[in-house]
């Protein structure tokens, strides 16, 4: 009896098996007038960005050009490998007034895997580019993948996020009239 109480409440002996390494390879590049790393609370909303697609994968766009919103899930390729996964915990956008929160709750870059996701409106397609507007991605960033924004999957109406976020959205942002020209990757994905 007591040999079978042991066997139900047992943890397996391995949680989680070995994980093999991962390797991709990016479908393609941002083409952007933002050369080089932008403050948290930058307005990307007007910046309108080419993803460059590789020209082998240009049939792959066909019928992307029917919706409205796309998701690019990109590598911000300038984060020094030292920095990448260096934190568990962080302060969102470095301010000590938000709270201590793990790196997964946060949307920084500076995750274990720094594969960095936005949704934003597509304007055209045209042969091996995709035309989109309010990508958070400096040029030359590499895309790792673009996917159809659909509403009934994407979009979660009830979605709740924390106080402090909220907060920090409420500040105003600033303008993109005004960018430099220097490359090196943006910081705004912080929060």
């Amino acid at each position: 009896m007591l040999a079978a109480i042991r066997r139900l409440f047992a943890r397996p002996s391995k949680e989680l098996p070995e994980l093999p390494p991962v390797t991709l390879r990016p479908i393609g590049a941002v083409r952007s007038r933002v050369k080089e790393s932008q403050p948290p609370g930058f307005d990307w909303s007007g910046v309108v960005s080419r993803i460059v697609v590789r020209p082998e994968l240009a049939d792959a766009l066909l019928g992307l050009d029917t919706y409205s919103h796309v998701k690019v899930l990109f590598w911000p390729h300038l984060i020094p490998a030292d920095v990448i996964g260096s934190k568990h915990r962080l302060h969102p956008r470095d301010d000590p007034q938000n709270p201590l929160q793990g790196i997964l709750a946060t949307r920084s870059q500076i995750r274990f895997n720094p594969i960095l996701v936005t949704a934003v409106p597509l304007l055209s397609v045209n042969g091996n580019t995709i035309k989109v507007r309010g990508l958070d991605a400096i040029d030359g960033t590499p895309v790792l993948d673009v996917k159809p924004y659909v509403p009934h999957f994407d979009s979660i109406p009830d979605a709740k996020v924390p106080p402090w976020l909220t907060a920090a959205r409420a500040q105003p942002a600033q303008s993109p009239t005004n960018v430099a020209t220097k490359s090196q990757d943006h910081p705004s994905r912080s929060s």
